[in-house]
This record gives structure tokens, C-alpha cells and sequence, in this order.
């Protein structure tokens, strides 16, 4: 370790720093490929031989010509991903099965006439209470 000089350890942190960032976007890539609506099935094979074969040129022409589809591509899969929880959190905490207004419907209705004055607070806390247990 005495022979290995301080600058020579961050050159090597930096190095590993890149082929680890590399493999990341050559994963992206090919990801991305295989995700690509918008692309026939042979161009999908020519991006992929591409990629394989000259790695360091594939990936950089693919971000070169298809940057942007797959920035847009990345966005609407998390457009999607964040619907899909939404629905997920209104159908579990939505109405029940029964037709009778959900648990958060009703507490919601609550905290409005208590905000416009229909109800006090004494009134809120006890139909909260009732409600909750």
C-alpha cells in the first residue's frame, strides 16, 4: 500500500465509478429496447446485435437517435405506475362491498360540516369516535 499513491486510489474509485455507471446504461438500453412500442421487432434485433457487438457504439447512437422517445417512455411508465397506486389506495379505502360510504368518505363529510359550522367539535370527536370504533 506504500507504493500506491493517493491520486492512483481516486483514478481507480473513478474508473470503477464509470464501468458501474456504464453497466447501468447499458441496461437501460436494452430495457428500453425491449419496452419500445413504437419499434418493429426487427429493430429491436438490430439495436440489440448492435448493442452486443459494438457496446460502447450501440449505446451511444441509441441515445444519440432515441434519447428523447425514451426519456418520454420513462415518464409514462411512472405516469402509469403512480395511476396504478392511486387506484390501489381509492379501492382499499373506498366504499365497501356493502354500498355504504367508506370509512375516509365519511370523515372527509365530517370535517366539512365541521369546517362550515353544522356540527361542533364535541359533535366531531363523537361521530370520529363512533366511526372509528
Amino acid at each position: 500500500m506504500t507504493n500506491y499513491p493517493l491520486l492512483d486510489i481516486f483514478w481507480t474509485m473513478l474508473e470503477l465509478f464509470l464501468w458501474i455507471l456504464w453497466f447501468f446504461l447499458l441496461f437501460k438500453v436494452l430495457a428500453d429496447i425491449f419496452r419500445s412500442h413504437d419499434m418493429s421487432g426487427w429493430g429491436k434485433a438490430g439495436w440489440i446485435v448492435l448493442v452486443i457487438i459494438l457496446p460502447f457504439l450501440g449505446v451511444l447512437l441509441y441515445v444519440i437517435f432515441r434519447g428523447r422517445s425514451m426519456g418520454q417512455r420513462d415518464l409514462e411508465q411512472a405516469q402509469k405506475a403512480d395511476a396504478a397506486f392511486k387506484q390501489y389506495v381509492r379501492d382499499a379505502a373506498g366504499p365497501s362491498a356493502a354500498g355504504a360510504a367508506g370509512h375516509v368518505d365519511e370523515l372527509a363529510r365530517l370535517a366539512d360540516l365541521k369546517a362550515s359550522g353544522a356540527i361542533t367539535e364535541q359533535e366531531f370527536q363523537r361521530a370520529k369516535d363512533k366511526l372509528l370504533n
